[in-house]
């Protein structure tokens, strides 16, 4: 079942970036994707980590939220930049994910919004590395822990 939903998002991505749609080119990206879900099903690449279902129905509603929270970072990010009122801060927080697709894309959230940089990862404590205490402050609320917590589904 996982191979065919892999081959089916790698099919519908190669059609989406591809922009050619002849009957060769289809052909040969059938041909591309399959053998691509042969190699990742030969190397036992096809779990829970490699392709993390369980994510999915609530993907869609996180990465808005995400997208969200990386514009209102980037904005106060080039505002402190402007005002020169750069003073950068390191300092732990904890995770409360289970898995480590959840963990991963936990210290990735962190790291994609502007000003703030996961820069360790030990089991359940992050190190996280912030571009003034404003920033750090909205780590340590927890807020994205626990929507990457929801998105994990696991609580």
């Amino acid at each position: 079942m996982k191979s065919l939903i892999l081959f089916l998002i790698l099919l519908c991505l190669w059609l989406l970036m591809s922009g050619y749609y002849s009957v060769l080119l289809i052909s040969l990206g059938i041909v591309s994707c399959a053998f691509c879900v042969y190699i990742a099903k030969r190397g036992k690449l096809i779990d829970d980590e490699g392709l993390p279902i369980f994510f999915m129905p609530r993907l869609l509603n996180y990465l808005i939220w995400l997208f969200k929270e990386i514009l209102k970072s980037n904005l106060a990010t080039g505002k402190v930049i402007i005002n020169g009122k750069v003073e950068p801060e390191t300092f732990t927080v904890k995770s409360s994910q289970v898995t480590d697709v959840a963990k991963v894309t936990y210290a990735n959230s962190i790291t994609l919004t502007p000003g703030t940089v996961t820069t360790k990862m030990h089991k359940d404590v992050f190190e996280v590395h912030a571009l003034n205490a404003d920033f750090g402050n909205d780590v340590r609320t927890n807020k994205m822990d626990r929507k990457v917590t929801w998105l994990e589904g696991k609580k």
